[in-house]
């Protein structure tokens, strides 16, 4: 375990001395060149309000219809749940529990698992577990796949806009939205931040 003020690169781990940086800025590996740490300022919090936010348009998106088809006078919208559940009554078991998994369930573990790290960290407190909803995160992430599911949408959107008059609804422009602010918040997400608060807050204790 590398002694404190040492870090290891991920890339060669060479073992460096930490060096303060001005806000913004990055270190480097002097090896290989690989980004080590960033300095984001106010990283945490930055992060906490776009999770926030992003959990307010999730609700949205899945509370709300996507689109609404209207075809020879006969209008009809379903939301995400109801196509899952749609896909299922087909005998697509295997496609609804795959959309079910990429669109609802993993977007779901991953915000709330980031507010349940982020929110006591803005009060001066240590969530419970912390270590393990961590790894839930970092295990969670690759399989939300928002950003697959809003194209995949717009593609058929655009095959069925000859067919029928299509009014895109609440829901899409939520899972838009969505998309950018998941895509924010992993980036101004600071691990070493994060941790360096977390053991400033339980050296106090």
């Amino acid at each position: 375990m590398a002694a404190p003020g040492l870090i290891a690169c991920h890339e060669c781990d060479l073992l460096q001395r930490e060096v303060s940086l001005e806000p913004k800025a990055a270190a480097r590996c002097r090896c290989c060149g690989a980004l080590l740490y960033r300095e984001v300022p106010e990283s945490l919090e930055r992060t906490l309000a776009l999770t926030t936010a992003a959990a307010i348009l999730f609700v949205l998106a899945n509370a709300f219809p996507i689109v609404s088809l209207d075809a020879q006078g006969h209008r009809s919208s379903t939301t995400l749940f109801g196509t899952v559940r749609t896909l299922h009554d087909q005998g697509m078991s295997s496609v609804a529990m795959l959309v079910f998994a990429t669109t609802i369930l993993m977007p779901a573990v991953q915000l709330a698992s980031m507010l349940y790290m982020l929110a006591p960290l803005r009060f001066g407190r240590v969530a419970r577990g912390v270590a393990r909803v961590f790894r839930v995160i970092e295990a969670v992430r690759p399989w939300g796949m928002v950003e697959v599911f809003l194209l995949g949408t717009l593609v058929s959107l655009a095959k069925l806009a000859h067919m029928a008059s299509l009014l895109p609804d609440v829901a899409l422009w939520s899972f838009a939205a969505l998309m950018v602010l998941l895509a924010a918040a992993a980036q101004t997400f600071d691990e070493r931040s994060f941790w360096a608060r977390v053991d400033a807050l339980r050296q106090e204790r």
